[in-house]
């Protein structure tokens, strides 16, 4: 777990492995959440970078003959 430290302004830096580890870049949004008592960080991606992450996923699943 990396520390890090709000400045005077209320900024704070990103670890450089985290950024590597997510591929953050300058300019990117990030959305802040609040979750009881602690802040979550979470990249806001595009819906066009999860094109093809389900590629090679097993679509032939018996159904429910109420759900076909």
């Amino acid at each position: 777990m990396n520390a890090i430290k709000v400045s005077p302004k209320y900024q704070i830096v990103i670890p450089l492995a985290v950024r590597e580890a997510l591929q953050l870049h300058p300019g990117e949004n990030i959305r802040v959440l609040q979750y009881e008592n602690r802040i979550e960080l979470i990249p806001e991606r595009p819906v066009k970078s999860a094109r093809g992450f389900l590629k090679g996923i097993n679509t032939m699943i018996e159904r429910e003959k109420d759900r076909v």
